[in-house]
Formats: C-alpha cells, structure tokens, sequence
C-alpha cells in the first residue's frame, strides 16, 4: 500500500469516528429526558383509597362512577350499581401503569393518536371533587399490523396528560374498559323466572296465547285449544326454559327509562309467569333497539330459602338483586326472548309432524 493511500485512509477514519463521536454527543443529549420517563409510574401519588368517583367522557357520551359507602353505582342510570370488581380491577390496572415509551407530540400526531378531544378522558376524582389524577386515552397500540383494529387485541394504549400536552406516553395495558358504556361496567345477570307452572304472553295488536303445567314434569297445556289443535311440547318447555336463562345487555339510559314511548313501554308486549313455588311475575317488553328489548318485570311472592345457611344466603341474594332489578328498564338481547315471544301458531305441532 502507497504512502498516500495510507494518509487518505488515516484521514477517512479521523472523519468518520469524529462523526460517530458528535453522533453520540447529540444522542446524548437528547435522550436523558425520554430514558428518565420509562418505567416510570404514570401516577405515582393515587391511591385507590383517596378515590370516590371516575368520569370517562368520550365525544358523544359521559359515564360517572360514583362510590356509595360499600358499593359503586352509575350515575347515569339512575345510580344503578357498578360491578364493584370491574371497577376495583380498572383502578389497580391504572394505579399501576408505567411509562414504556414517551415521544414529543406535536398537533397533527396528537389527532392521529386520539389524544384530542377524539379521545378518551378519565378523571379520578377525591370526595371534594378535586381531581387526583386525570389522563386522556387515546389510541390503541400494536406491536404488528393487524386487520381488524377495532375487534383486534391491542398491545397497549397511547395515553397523555394534561400537565404535559407536549408528550405521548405508551403504556402495556391496552386499557380496554376505559369507555363510556354502561355496558362494560355492570354485572349482567339478570332476573330469573325458573319452574315456570303457568305462562301468558298477551300482544298490544291483540292475541295472545297461555301454557300451563300441574307439576315440574307434567306436560304442557295449551289454554282454549281448537279441535285438531296440539301443542309442541318442545316449543312450549323453550318459551318457558328461555325465562330461567336471561341476561342483561345494558341498562336503559334516563330517557328512555323514564318515557315509555321512547322504550314502547307504554303499550308493551305483557307476559306473565307463575312459577310451580308460587311466585308471580309481570314481564313488559317495549321496542327492539338494535339486538335488545327494552323490558321492566315486577315480581312478587316468597321464595322457598332451604334449610342450608349457604342455600338461604343465595336466596337472599338472588332475591335483593330482583328487586333493585325491578327498579329500572333494562337491555335484554333479542336471542334470550325468541323463544318466549313467539306467536301462537308457532307454538303448534305442523300437520306433519302429528302422528
């Protein structure tokens, strides 16, 4: 190798590790601010204790969770109660989320992450109403592309707050309850009519039909049967089964709740069950918004409790969750009323199937 090929290489190398040098100069001083952030706690000073209400407000609707001594409820529905372990788990998951990666948000990526008023936010507030803490939840993140984002289940959440609108932090936990959706925070058993001895579904047009049974593995009778008429017992052990097995969707929002023409409970669908122990229920079903039936029930009777301490606890509590059931409208889904609402030639053997 020549003198000169030496000297230019020598010089090349000077060059290059001079610029790998100001590289690591400039990285340098750029990253102390984002690498202090991770693992950081997003809220290091909120305790589950010091929390008495959330708000979650999204573009087009507002839910308040309220704590009520020992339980939580929904202001928003007439303050019925919050699945307190839903609530419980969304708070530890918050309480304990850390930063996994911060970058500077600017306005156009704060729109393209939801961290605008497209977004979500959630406000953690003290008895005082002061807030504890308070955060926007913006969009989902994936760690590959998926197909469909909106069914898909996200790595994590892109998350801002409010102390410093200039950052876009990445948190593990997808956060996937933080809505404003009765929905995600209910217990969704629903009231339960089981042994059914006598049932009657009246229409509002006019028409109706009633079954009856003398015991728990008696046949069913079909009430003012015409000659050549016969029930199908199938149907007939489904329409009255299908009562045992309801749940709830949701809970009806005030206004809906409160006029009966908005949930078509003022010209209902009635069906009414007496069960083999003897209690009575008035079923009101309105108008199908969607998949679900807006429906309000009274009930009334005693039921049988057991002998066991856990029977009669269960009992109790089966009976408690009846009546504050009783005091709203609720969502039931379509699937779980099919069966019960069918019209009355639906319920009768085809002339095929008589033998």
């Amino acid at each position: 190798m020549s003198s000169r090929v030496a000297a230019i290489l020598v010089v090349l190398l000077v060059i290059l590790g001079g610029a790998a040098l100001l590289y690591r100069h400039e990285e340098g001083g750029r990253r102390p601010d984002n690498v202090a952030s991770l693992g950081r706690t997003v809220f290091k000073d909120l305790k589950a204790a010091d929390i008495t209400a959330i708000r979650i407000v999204e573009p087009k609707e507002t839910l308040t969770l309220q704590r009520k001594e020992e339980r939580w409820v929904i202001v928003e529905r007439a303050e019925f109660p919050a699945d307190i372990g839903k609530v419980r788990e969304f708070v530890l998951k918050v309480i304990g989320l850390k930063i996994g990666q911060s970058e500077p948000l600017g306005e156009k990526d704060r729109a393209r992450l939801n961290l605008d008023g497209s977004g979500t936010r959630v406000e953690f507030k003290a008895a005082d109403g002061k807030d504890l803490g308070v955060f926007t939840v913006g969009r989902k993140y994936f760690k590959r592309e998926v197909e469909n984002p909106a069914k898909a289940i996200p790595d994590g959440r892109f998350v801002a707050l409010p102390g410093d609108a200039s950052t876009a932090y990445l948190v593990g936990d997808p956060l996937t309850q933080a809505a404003a959706k009765s929905a995600e925070w209910i217990d969704h058993t629903a009231f339960q009519v089981e042994k059914v001895k006598t049932l009657e579904v009246r229409y509002p047009a006019g028409g109706g039909w009633r079954i009856e049974r003398s015991g728990d593995n008696a046949e069913w009778k079909l009430t003012g049967a015409n000659p050549g008429e016969k029930l199908d017992i199938s149907r007939a052990n489904a329409a009255s089964y299908s009562l045992q097995l309801l749940e709830l969707a949701d809970v009806a929002p005030k206004d809906a709740a409160q006029d009966g023409n908005v949930s078509g409970l003022d010209k209902p669908i009635l069906v009414e069950a007496i069960t083999l122990e003897g209690l009575s229920y008035t079923i009101r079903i309105g108008k199908l918004v969607g998949e679900n039936y807006y429906v309000s029930f009274a009930s009334s009777g005693t039921r049988n409790a057991g002998d066991k301490p856990e029977e009669k606890a269960k009992t109790e509590d089966k009976a408690a969750r009846e009546k504050m059931l009783a005091q709203h409208v609720l969502l039931i889904p379509k699937s779980k009323l099919e069966d019960t609402l069918k019209p009355r030639a639906e319920l009768l053997e085809k002339p095929s199937q008589k033998k």
